[in-house]
């Protein structure tokens, strides 16, 4: 059996699609470069001939030399009744640059004649006509049947001519298209099948998700013979999205045995995903198969126990083969098998036993009794620990803050934020405009931190939440606020609660600065050590 399916993405091009998404020429160079490095085999970057910002695209993109993927620009079969020669989106194809071209036909006898509307011949010619002019230009041509399981639906007899006469074209792959995202499982599969036994190979399957099935059926035709799927990463697109890569990838290669991108880059899927999310301006998914925060998290204190005994009995893969990691949720329902996990992160000599265990425990109740909650706030937890434990070190003294909120007049920032930090006896006095109060004591905090650590100014918030609790007390309700921050290549989330929003934040925000500098002194610690046993 063929073990190589080829992943083909559309995230710049069907993904753009999606309500809310407008990458920019730079947002999509940038994406180009790390699909290439994850090492999918086609990315499809957009349709030179339909706007001024993909005609751009493929210019610049010539100056990034890809290693592993092959770039692919998208278009249509030849207007109807035109000479392939005249038709300005073929022109455009063939002038981008690239040597894939991935172009659509209708398969759907529906769609010919009551869309488009031409005739069911003329169709079949203009596939048939603009797949051989590609390939005189010695251009690998894919050709994604456009509605092709409700063409099949409705006259099979015309859906399998369609693909008959671009496969005599020439066409490298025939891609079957659930356009319409409507189709299921146990339709795919009987279909699939059939074109195998006529003899169809280098098939390809492009679901949307409109019946939340796109992984699904991407899977099922990928077991009946297809070896090319195309999708998105993060499964954005029009409606509902696209099949989602991530969660496809993840399955081919860990649960069907398939090669979907080179082994070694199958760890970076987490990282990957995440930073799609960033530049596409998108919240990742904490519940998203494979690569959410939540997909190795556990909660339950009998499911924890299970796990810290034998991570198989309630986790499906091994996190750390893509990249992710697990997580033991602090919360009051958690056992002292949690806890111990992160208190022998601080000090591996401890045990469950130990009464410094009983009494996190315990203050760890009384926090949540209080407001607080450490599920999805482990760095919070982490210094929770570090102080029950007696070897938390302030990193900065706070003196005095203050918050002033000007009247909406201006456009830019309504918020100035004066503060009083003092480090080993140095006073460090500063100020910092923002988008509202917390925005601006971010600025602020870290903006008078990194003069004495240099390290707080690459980092910064990716995640702001705020939750009331006791919504019947009204504007007198407690608010929590768990801010995630990141430095770009690790991920933590702090917790804080108050009356006052502003307090709340800003001690989630302290709380992100101390979890970060004590990171920082682990890492130099470790790297002097590593270079000491090399010497």
């Amino acid at each position: 059996m063929n073990n190589k399916v080829y992943i083909f993405d559309s995230t710049l091009r069907d993904g753009s699609q999606a309500q809310g998404i407008s990458f920019s020429v730079k947002d999509k160079l940038q994406i180009t470069k790390k699909l290439d490095e994850l090492g999918v085999s086609y990315i499809e970057a957009g349709n030179p001939g339909s706007n001024p910002k993909d005609a751009e695209f493929f210019e610049k993109v010539k100056e990034i030399d890809l290693k592993n993927s092959k770039l692919c620009a998208f278009g249509s079969t030849r207007k109807a009744h035109l000479k392939v020669e005249e038709d300005s989106n073929l022109k455009a194809l063939l002038h981008s640059g690239v040597d894939v071209i991935c172009i659509f036909g209708k398969a759907w006898d529906f769609h010919v004649t009551e869309i488009i509307k031409t005739t069911l011949e003329e169709n079949l010619a203009m596939i048939k006509e603009s797949i051989e002019y590609l390939k005189k230009w010695n251009k690998e041509v894919i050709f994604d049947a456009e509605h092709f399981f409700d063409g099949y639906k409705n006259n099979p007899e015309y859906a399998l001519k369609v693909l008959s006469v671009a496969k005599a074209a020439g066409a490298d792959w025939l891609v079957l298209c659930d356009t319409n995202g409507g189709t299921l499982p146990s339709s795919i599969k009987p279909i699939v099948d059939l074109l195998v036994n006529k003899g169809f190979n280098n098939l390809g399957i492009h679901c949307h998700n409109d019946a939340g099935t796109a992984v699904a059926n991407s899977l099922i035709a990928v077991e009946a013979g297809v070896r090319q799927v195309q999708g998105t990463f993060t499964g954005l697109g029009e409606r509902c999205g696209n099949a989602n890569l991530s969660t496809i990838i993840g399955n081919l290669m860990l649960k069907m045995n398939f090669d979907a991108i080179p082994n070694e880059n199958l760890e970076k899927l987490v990282a990957n995903y995440r930073y799609i999310c960033e530049v596409s301006n998108i919240i990742p998914s904490d519940r998203e198969a494979y690569v959410g925060s939540c997909a190795f998290a556990h909660k339950g204190g009998m499911h924890i126990d299970a796990v810290q005994k034998n991570p198989i009995s309630f986790e499906h893969v091994n996190p750390v083969k893509v990249g992710n990691a697990r997580t033991m949720l602090m919360s009051e329902v958690a056992g002292r098998s949690t806890i111990m996990s992160i208190i022998n992160k601080v000090d591996s000599s401890i045990t469950k036993d130990c009464e410094c265990t009983a009494r996190i425990m315990k203050r760890l109740k009384e926090l949540e009794h209080m407001g607080y909650q450490f599920e999805g706030a482990e760095g919070s937890f982490e210094l929770l620990v570090i102080k029950e434990l007696g070897l938390f070190k302030p990193s900065f003294e706070l003196v005095e803050y203050r918050v002033m909120i000007d009247q909406p007049i201006r456009t830019d920032c309504s918020s100035t934020v004066t503060m009083k930090i003092k480090v080993n006896g140095v006073m460090e006095v500063t100020a910092a405009d923002g988008f509202g109060p917390v925005n601006a004591l971010d600025k602020a905090l870290r903006k008078a931190l990194s003069v004495f650590y240099p390290s707080t100014s690459s980092m910064y918030l990716s995640d702001y939440k705020v939750r009331v609790i006791g919504g019947d007390k009204a504007t007198s309700a407690k608010v929590r606020v768990l801010i995630e921050s990141t430095d770009g290549v690790i991920t933590w989330t702090t917790v804080g609660v108050s009356y006052d929003i502003i307090e709340a934040s800003f001690k989630a925000l302290v709380d992100s600065v101390e979890y970060k500098l004590i990171y920082d002194e682990k890492m130099r610690i470790k790297n002097k050590n590593n270079i000491l046993c090399h010497i």
